[in-house]
């Protein structure tokens, strides 16, 4: 089978802080439900906050031959003309897992394990992850890392006298902002934020503080062995290459871009080498066409998100609005 753009069905999550803000990005939620999360592609054995074990979540594809298809079969179908020379998870599933969040209100305050707590305790898993901002209410802000000279003691005496915000570092956001959350800092995402998340695919987390909510156990012992105290390291300027794309983070994992195009413009996607990439289309959409004729027209939209295979052929982009979007590459073996 000649590889093509891979569009997948979203897999929707309800929270208890989400709300309906996904639908402006053309998601069709189920009714009557608060909708946190959609994972755009996922390839997990298990998915458990707390990293004890519980149903697979592997995301369909949409389109195409493959289409009804979950990823890890298709990773099986198409091999290397799909996965190129990219290292697949330890379980043999894709190596990010990629999401929209929707936090109508405060997320809890969390810290995913460490590498040294991790490597100590099997079951638990790295969670390095980005936020790139689509939404902001005005005021909003998000909770990363720790101010200077709180020690765990007293984080944890705070967290029993209900005074534990006061020891987050509060940055305000807006639309565009990119924000990298490495394995052991202490986050959460802020009431009235939406955003598209990037991460080491792992659901392990720890909670130390959930805003009053009853019901979700909290995890302060593991927190508190996982937490990288103090500030947390600020990202480098945005870089950009001249033209349409501007790179955001790079990490060990994966490498975030901005890339932006105006109605009416084309242009041939640039090869990645030995590697498939991820395109979260953010604004705006438009339709790939195969130059050598080996699939017909893809279009994609706003809200949607597509894996272009390692192998895949020469491809035209055609804009048909204006488009922004997070393009996600994965580094090889």
């Amino acid at each position: 089978m000649k590889p093509y753009p891979l569009i997948f069905e979203p897999i929707f999550k309800e929270k208890v802080w989400g709300g309906r803000g996904l639908e402006h990005l053309g998601k069709k939620l189920p009714a009557g439900v608060n909708i946190g999360e959609s994972w755009e592609i996922a390839d997990l054995r298990s998915t458990s906050p707390d990293g004890a074990g519980g149903a697979a979540a592997h995301s369909v594809v949409a389109n195409g031959e493959m289409r009804g298809i979950p990823i890890n079969q298709a990773i099986t179908a198409m091999g290397t003309n799909l996965m190129g020379d990219v290292s697949l998870t330890g379980e043999g599933g894709f190596p990010l897992l990629v999401k929209f969040l929707d936090a109508r209100e405060n997320l809890s305050v969390q810290v995913h394990p460490s590498e040294a707590y991790a490597a100590a305790n099997p079951g638990s898993f790295l969670k390095t992850e980005s936020w790139y901002v689509l939404h902001a209410e005005p005021g909003a802000v998000i909770y990363k890392g720790i101010k200077s000279g709180v020690t765990p003691d007293a984080f944890r005496q705070h967290i029993e006298a209900d005074t534990v915000v006061d020891d987050l570092i509060a940055i305000p956001v807006s639309q565009g902002d990119l924000h990298h959350l490495p394995s052991g800092t202490c986050h959460a995402l802020g009431a009235g934020v939406v955003v598209a998340e990037v991460q080491i695919p792992s659901d392990t987390t720890f909670r130390v503080y959930d805003w009053g909510r009853e019901g979700r156990a909290l995890h302060i012992d593991e927190a508190l062995q996982c937490i990288d105290f103090g500030p947390a390291a600020q990202e480098a300027p945005i870089r950009s290459d001249g033209s349409h794309r501007c790179e955001l983070v790079q990490t060990p994992h994966y490498t975030l871009s901005e890339l932006r195009a105006t109605a009416g413009e084309e242009g041939e996607i640039t090869r990645a080498g030995k590697a498939p990439r991820v395109w979260m289309v953010l604004e705006g959409g438009g339709r790939f066409e195969c130059a050598d004729g080996s699939y017909k027209d893809v279009p994609f939209h706003e809200g949607q998100t597509i894996l272009l295979p390692a192998a895949l052929g020469r491809t035209m982009c055609y804009a048909s609005r204006d488009m922004v979007v997070l393009e996600v590459r994965i580094p090889t073996a």
